[in-house]
């Protein structure tokens, strides 16, 4: 059993809330819920891309050590771990578990087809076999999907508009993840009618970004794009710093690479559609059942553009496309 159950889960966040029923009902009857939430990003606590969800958790009334114990299980960018880590939440009898990557996902369908998962925002439940539809996923699982390959060509038209002079753009990709190899797929059909060559980087792990890049800048990159994987995520100021260095315009799926000097992006993962994942564990605890929970679809499209990493490339983005962004950071 991995050591990390016992650890207790330690959110730099406000204690006081009011417990909903259930957490009430669990305290008289001395059992609390056991949470298990699998991740690919490394560390013990919670990386801070997944606060919405802890937040509207507690806001909910479901307070760690209090009304429920949650085990925060980290795979540390390793894939092939969920297995392993996916056996120790059946062992530790978990009540639900929370999924935040579609391997990870697939790990606990494999170990369990009875205890609960609720997925935090994944690329393609329907495409990868999670669910069988996002109106009646039927089996243990549901939660929220952010249509990962259905925005795979938006990313590429957008990046294209913004630097019409692009005719090469390197894409990283991680091939390890299900939801990688449809989006390629959609990248590659957008590529053939906007004449953009694409330069496909297969990353398996942090260290493969700089050889990705030099591969990128000898292929006569001109822009940059990433599929919608954990990993691009948790390593978005690595890549943007790279990108910078190389002097790539990139646009990313991840509010927080512009953030971090990124050039745009176009992100569908909100705050609030994390957060609203949060609702699934509290219907389930309270005896709601996954098969008859809908899964979520993103209604929120932001597209944010950084005018100061635009002025540091050289480059002017039309007025047409500012008019459009839902925030511009100068």
């Amino acid at each position: 059993m991995s050591k990390r159950w016992f650890r207790q889960l330690a959110l730099p966040l406000a204690l006081a809330v009011f417990a909903p029923p259930l957490a009430v009902d669990a305290q008289q009857s001395g059992k609390i819920p056991r949470l298990c939430f699998l991740t690919l990003d490394p560390g013990t606590t919670p990386a801070s891309r997944f606060t919405p969800f802890f937040q509207r958790l507690r806001d909910l009334g479901y307070v760690d050590g209090r009304t429920v114990t949650i085990a925060y299980l980290s795979a540390d960018g390793h894939n092939e771990r969920f297995p392993a880590l996916a056996g120790d939440c059946l062992r530790s009898k978990a009540d639900i578990i929370v999924v935040t990557t579609t391997p990870a996902a697939q790990a606990a369908k494999n170990a369990t087809q009875t205890i609960p998962i609720v997925m935090v925002p994944l690329g393609d439940p329907v495409g990868t076999g999670l669910v069988a539809s996002l109106a009646r996923p039927g089996g243990n699982a549901t939660g929220q999907t952010f249509m990962a390959s259905g925005l795979a060509a938006k990313r590429l038209a957008l990046l294209k508009e913004a630097v019409p002079r692009i005719s090469h753009v390197l894409v990283l990709t991680y091939l390890v993840d299900p939801i990688a190899a449809p989006q390629i797929k959609e990248l590659e059909s957008a590529a053939r009618s906007l004449g953009v060559k694409l330069m496909i980087q297969d990353i398996r792990t942090p260290d493969d970004l700089p050889a990705a890049f030099d591969a990128g800048i000898k292929g006569r990159a001109e822009g940059l794009l990433t599929t919608v994987e954990s990993i691009f995520a948790f390593e978005s100021k690595r890549i943007v710093e790279l990108a910078a260095r190389h002097r790539l315009p990139g646009l990313y799926p991840y509010r927080a690479a512009v953030e971090s000097g990124g050039l745009m992006a176009y992100d569908s993962y909100t705050p609030d559609l994390l957060g609203r994942t949060a609702t699934y564990v509290d219907k389930i605890l309270k005896g709601a059942k996954p098969a008859d929970l809908p899964v979520e679809q993103p209604t929120k499209f932001e597209l944010i553009v950084n005018l100061k990493a635009a002025k540091a490339l050289g480059l002017t983005i039309s007025p047409s496309l500012l008019l459009r962004a839902d925030q511009v950071i100068e």
